[in-house]
């Protein structure tokens, strides 16, 4: 069947860069977060595998959201999810800068994991349909905007705690500044979505190109959460740096994602998705081992921005071929694969922090780094 979709009100230009705001308001609000969860360990005095506990909830929501959001996106459009999902997240974002009990942290990231699934449907549904109409490939920028935002959450993270600012003062500056951009670039988004208007199931069996999709994702995320949530934990635990240097592994990480981001478009017209993921997945594992057998603080900086080398591009890659699928609309696609995918955001920041309870800290990430590898195997068993 081929793919329905009229040009656009507005210039593919003025489109693509509305698209890009919102996938940096995500990546901001998200790296934020990230940024700050030291201090909020330090605030509530959870212990490692209370820390893993209490993170669980974040992916739990993200799972709860699942089944309902492709079709939210479906039903409604891509266009009023993305609004939605854009107003609501920053907002949750401040709350969980009020908490001051754990049960509230972990209501505060089970909404948060929620918005931020149907935020990454509906804005990755816009991105597909710009992709169409573009005529070659784009996703890869797309999230590399998303990585460019981490890290510039991450450096305004750090900013803040050497100013001593609260994680809630902290969280409304970045809420004040995702409001702007909305009401600034909101119209220009695209009306339409491709496909919407087809008679594609909304519910149906994935086949198996999109399960070893999924699977790929997952073994991706696996090593995403596990920057996300555990760098800076990693960073001050294991290789034991100041306060002011305990998001530096986690900025490096989201820096060398970025920048492989933005020229992953033309590596995979050059190398071919199969290359680009084999190759991806021997980078992910080459820099965790690095930052495990030498845990200083030069090794494991060069260690996790390997790590981002090698991650940059496996979700972009998987989310623009699921988002094309012939069976799915773009958005319950999307969703078939991060039902999968998302498993490694569910499975392995609690992890991580379970190991680290009974063994170490260096362990668990070496069980990471297995699981990077995991990408090449499944990749090479792939027809893309």
């Amino acid at each position: 069947m081929e793919s329905t979709l009229v040009q656009p009100l507005v210039s593919k230009k003025a489109a693509r860069l509305s698209i890009g705001a919102f996938f940096f308001i995500a990546g901001l609000c998200f790296a934020s977060w990230a940024s700050r969860i030291p201090d909020i360990k330090q605030h509530l005095q959870l212990s490692d595998g209370g820390l893993g506990a209490v993170l669980l909830a974040l992916p739990v929501g993200l799972m709860v959201s699942l089944p309902f959001s492709g079709w939210l996106v479906h039903h409604f459009g891509s266009r009023k999810m993305v609004l939605l999902a854009a107003l609501l997240y920053p907002l949750i974002l401040c709350n969980i800068g009020l908490v001051q009990q754990t049960w509230q942290l972990v209501v505060a990231l089970f909404v948060f994991g929620l918005l931020g699934n149907l935020f990454n449907i509906a804005v990755n549904t816009q991105a597909v349909s710009l992709e169409v109409l573009y005529g070659r490939s784009i996703m890869a920028s797309f999230h590399g905007i998303w990585s460019l935002a981490g890290f510039t959450g991450a450096s305004i993270g750090t900013l803040m705690i050497n100013f001593h600012l609260p994680p809630f003062t902290h969280f409304c500056i970045i809420a004040a500044t995702a409001f702007l951009m909305i009401a600034l670039l909101y119209r220009n988004s695209l009306r339409q979505d491709i496909n919407a208007d087809d008679d594609r199931p909304l519910f149906a069996k994935p086949d198996a190109t999109l399960l070893k999709l999924g699977l790929i994702a997952m073994c991706c995320m696996v090593c995403e959460g596990a920057m996300f949530d555990w760098s800076g934990i990693y960073f001050q635990k294991v290789v034991a740096v100041s306060k002011g240097l305990i998001p530096l592994g986690y900025t490096a990480f989201m820096c060398t994602m970025a920048g492989g981001r933005f020229a992953g478009d033309k590596l995979v017209t050059r190398l071919g998705a199969l290359r680009m993921l084999q190759l991806s997945g021997l980078v992910i594992a080459s820099g965790l081992v690095i930052a495990i057998t030498f845990p200083t603080l030069i090794t494991a900086t060069v260690g996790f921005m390997l790590v981002g080398i090698g991650v940059s591009s496996v979700v972009p890659l998987v989310y623009g071929v699921a988002g094309k699928s012939t069976v799915f609309s773009p958005g319950v696609a999307l969703a078939a694969v991060s039902t999968i995918g998302y498993l490694g955001f569910l499975a392995g920041p609690p992890m991580i922090g379970f190991i680290a309870q009974a063994v170490s800290l260096r362990l668990s990430f070496a069980l990471i780094a297995v699981l990077g590898f995991t990408t090449t195997i499944i990749s090479s068993r792939t027809k893309f």
